[in-house]
């Protein structure tokens, strides 16, 4: 299969030529392929171009006429007679499309200078009068080397969510959660992490042990709510025969359970007072007397604890232990709620997806996993959480399973759409003209959906469009693009 026979993934192109007839016989030969073609015929416009379009080839005469002292955004001057007019656009095109790879198309005589443009960082040259079966093969080429370019910078991109020890983090925050656990994770000093209710402390504490020097150790859980004061003593620090009723046998605690391991304490903010105080003898001393007993038991532990309240104002309030606070708190780990990291919620589906339909599937190893609309996904992304990954979890499971038992035609697809979330999800933070389902957009042309859709999730995201180009499934480049077309800032 010839490079003009394989499939492309259609490339923005710049192509910059002073002869019109000569410029779309170019873009002609470009769309055949796929290309997407964009002509200029002077210098002065395709400066412009590289200020506010994305492109991925750049194609360029090298000698044509252009303005005297067109600025090439402080990288210089064009010479008024052109002459070099084609390196100008080359160097403009580094720094302002730097992902962007440049083909000179040069005469006979100008090969000595096209070549001294690879120094400059051209990807090629071709000489005129072009061979069009030659030229699209390179152009091409030099797209498929972009595409790679940008296949391994996304694929660097999922291994940095996939984050530390299978932890989703897209965000920025979570990156900086996961950097602080890759820090403090060798240390044996105690660790504080605090969030909503099913934001994933347990999930830290669990990458904490891993990647300690205790990870050959046992790794105890222990949920602090909800105990009476009694049980709660006994499970933390076990008893000896006859301590009491029913007491027949010896038992170990979980501080002796995880001897030379980890202790997590999970809601530890819920700890009576009375209990506190026998915990922080633990971290002091690292004794451990059992119930019934008289004799300190030495134990070697590391501490992580988590909460999902303020033990700072509960201090202040006198219900949690000021000292036990400054013993716990060696390094503090806070996890945002969903709502503050909404870069996160597209890889979290996508995970559940995967997960949830791969358990789901009638034959193991059968790809039955779903894709997810746009439209779903952005009113996935769009809704607060108050439950957070928990309940996002939850969500997508059930999602999962309606779409899969519907039925569909062979070789069809599963598609996870609107319909397959919950209402409640769903109609959140719908305009009051779509929430009742009322509004309509039969009728509506795809120009002013798509901008509307692009001017939502700007505002979203705060203005912010890598992770808008993120939600709506599109490539930065691409999304430039449409912001100028729809004359979006």
């Amino acid at each position: 299969m010839s490079v003009t026979d394989r499939p492309q993934l259609a490339a923005q192109v710049l192509i910059v030529e002073d002869e019109p007839d000569h410029a779309d016989v170019m873009a002609e030969a470009l769309k055949r392929p796929g290309h997407i073609c964009t002509v200029v015929t002077s210098v002065k416009d395709a400066l412009e171009e590289l200020r506010l379009g994305a492109f991925d080839v750049i194609v360029t005469d090298l000698r044509m006429p252009a303005s005297a002292g067109v600025d090439v955004s402080g990288i210089g001057t064009v010479a008024p007679d052109g002459g070099d007019a084609g390196l100008r656009v080359l160097e403009a095109g580094r720094r302002l499309q730097p992902g962007a790879e440049t083909i000179l198309v040069t005469a006979h005589g100008d090969v000595p200078t096209a070549r001294a443009a690879f120094k400059l960082g051209a990807y090629d040259f071709i000489q005129k009068p072009l061979d069009l079966e030659v030229f699209r093969n390179l152009v091409n080429r030099a797209a498929e080397t972009v595409l790679l370019r940008h296949q391994n910078a996304d694929l660097r991109e999922k291994i940095d969510q996939a984050g530390f020890e299978g932890i989703i983090a897209a965000s920025e925050p979570m990156r900086r959660v996961l950097r602080t656990v890759k820090t403090v994770a060798a240390s044996n000093i105690p660790v504080l992490i605090t969030g909503e209710s099913g934001t994933g402390k347990e999930l830290v504490a669990q990458a904490v042990h891993r990647n300690s020097k205790r990870a050959s150790g046992r790794y105890a859980p222990f949920n602090c709510a909800g105990q009476s004061e009694s049980l709660l003593e006994d499970a933390l620090f076990g008893h000896v025969k006859g301590a009491f009723t029913g007491a027949d046998k010896e038992r170990s605690g979980v501080f002796e359970y995880a001897d030379n391991g980890t202790v997590f304490l999970d809601e530890i903010g819920d700890m009576p007072v009375s209990m506190q105080s026998k915990v922080l003898r633990v971290l002091e001393s690292g004794e451990v007397v059992r119930l019934g007993s008289n004799d300190a038991r030495h134990v070697d532990v590391r501490f992580v604890a988590a909460t999902n309240r303020d033990l700072r104002e509960m201090v202040k309030q006198g219900t949690f232990r000021e000292d036990l606070y400054f013993r716990i708190n060696g390094t503090h780990v806070h996890i945002p709620p969903l709502r503050e990291r909404r870069e996160d919620i597209p890889p979290l589906v996508a995970f559940a997806v995967d997960r949830f339909a791969t358990q789901l599937a009638p034959t193991p190893g059968e790809s039955t996993v779903p894709g997810v609309t746009d439209a779903a996904m952005m009113r996935l992304t769009a809704y607060a959480w108050p439950g957070n990954v928990r309940q996002l979890m939850n969500v997508v499971q059930n999602m999962v399973v309606l779409c899969l038992s519907e039925h569909r035609a062979p070789g069809e697809r599963a598609m996870i759409d609107l319909r397959h979330i919950p209402d409640d999800v769903r109609a959140e933070g719908l305009d009051a003209d779509d929430a009742g389902g009322g509004a309509s957009l039969a009728g509506t042309p795809l120009e002013q959906i798509e901008k509307r859709a692009i001017r939502e999730t700007l505002r979203l995201t705060n203005g912010n469009r890598e992770q808008a180009a993120t939600l709506l499934g599109i490539g930065e480049r691409t999304l430039y693009r449409k912001l100028k077309d729809y004359g979006l800032r």
